[in-house]
């Protein structure tokens, strides 16, 4: 049976034990405010769910990797049908790791021809919960797992068990800190670049992690959620 190694990677800086605690602080604070202070939204959420899919509201992934090479539950909202399979999104997942390949090709608005790195006209998705994925509002319910300690609010995502076992000795070290919902990646470039180009913008956030670009990330997140590059 496999089992995700739990070899920190040398790049884990010595962050200072002040940021750490005001970090968590903050994560804290944000779960609390996004949990409770937005509960009617999310509470409106579960409703279209419930009313235009038959099946449960949150969809909890068992097998994500987080720190260390730690297996946790992560929760999101459920934006696909009962049963579907997760064929489609691990031979996407393989070839994106392994080889660098998008999962499609667009023309764009300038006539040009770019990548799309990630799997899109899902049919697996219910039409809200295609909503719910372009916007970013599916994964509310993490805010669960930063309570929890197994998230925080800023750092790079974490893995799917099937995505970890295609990850070179490198790819590890973007997990020698706790994952984030959102992070340097999604506000660059977000599903526009291939996989080595995602773990240099997490290598680059562990290197140069602060409070200072932790609240930069957070403040761009609403505007990349909605508008930034990649986000279709």
């Amino acid at each position: 049976m496999f089992t995700p190694s739990r070899t920190v990677s040398p790049i884990q800086s010595a962050a200072p034990a002040h940021y750490l605690g005001v970090k968590r602080f903050i994560d804290v604070i944000l779960a609390l405010i996004i949990l409770i202070g937005l509960a009617p939204v999310e509470l409106l959420i579960a409703c279209l769910i419930k009313l235009t899919s038959p099946g449960p509201i949150f969809f909890r992934q068992r097998k994500e990797i987080g720190k260390d090479g730690r297996i946790f539950t992560l929760y999101k909202f459920r934006t696909m049908y009962v049963g579907a399979s997760e064929g489609i999104n691990v031979e996407f997942q393989k070839n994106y790791i392994t080889k660098n390949e998008p999962y499609k090709y667009v023309i764009d608005r300038r006539g040009r021809r770019r990548p799309v790195y990630k799997v899109t006209d899902d049919p697996r998705v219910t039409r809200f919960g295609a909503l719910l994925r372009r916007t970013g509002l599916d994964e509310m319910p993490q805010f669960i797992n930063v309570l929890r300690g197994e998230m925080s609010t800023v750092g790079p995502r974490p893995a799917t068990l099937y995505e970890y076992e295609h990850y070179q000795p490198h790819h590890k070290q973007r997990l020698s800190v706790i994952p984030g919902i959102t992070g340097l990646h999604q506000i660059r470039t977000r599903s526009s670049v291939g996989f080595d180009e995602m773990v240099k913008s997490d290598l680059d956030y562990i290197a140069r992690r602060s409070l200072w670009l932790d609240l930069e990330i957070i403040l761009k997140t609403p505007w990349a959620m909605f508008f930034g590059k990649g986000a279709c």
